[in-house]
């Protein structure tokens, strides 16, 4: 089995219940269980900003899936509920990223771990160091020390 996390994101089509739903449908992933799941996240979008705030979350899993494996299981839950590639940074019903997988570093034409600029992203930070206090990102350091170099003021916790 291999820790990973998984990055949730959603902005239109009543985000809170996209992210509440695509965790049910990790939930229920084949060799997976659910660990831990932050509090949301509001956040401004990245890229265009004539969108919706985004609602984030980052669920704490527990996988005997490969991560090719496990991002085709992500793509088919932002499939199931309805996602469409159309503009780059976008508005979406839903965003599934592999934050880490364990402490592996891949990089090639399909998947990058750790998730490219994992050290940038503040609603993806704050959830990580919620939920595991003492997460380490391969190659980057402390979640929570990466945290403070950037600061949450652009985040709202949304209970």
């Amino acid at each position: 089995m291999t820790i990973a996390f998984i990055g949730l994101g959603s902005n239109i089509k009543l985000p809170k219940q996209q992210i509440k739903s695509a965790i049910k449908s990790i939930e229920g992933i084949a060799l997976t269980q659910v660990l831990k799941v932050s509090s949301l996240y509001k956040s401004k979008p990245i890229g265009p900003q004539n969108q919706n705030d985004y609602i984030n979350a980052v669920a704490k899993i527990d996988t005997d899936l490969m991560p090719l494996e496990l991002l085709e299981c992500m793509q088919d839950i932002e499939n199931q509920q309805g996602r469409i590639r159309k503009e780059h940074w976008g508005p979406r019903t839903l965003d599934l990223d592999i934050l880490m997988f364990g402490e592996e570093i891949i990089k090639d034409d399909k998947l990058t771990i750790p998730h490219a600029e994992i050290e940038n992203r503040s609603f993806v930070l704050a959830p990580l160091a919620e939920i595991d206090p003492n997460c380490l990102i391969p190659d980057k350091g402390m979640a929570r020390d990466l945290l403070a170099i950037i600061g949450q003021e652009d985040l709202e916790i949304i209970r």
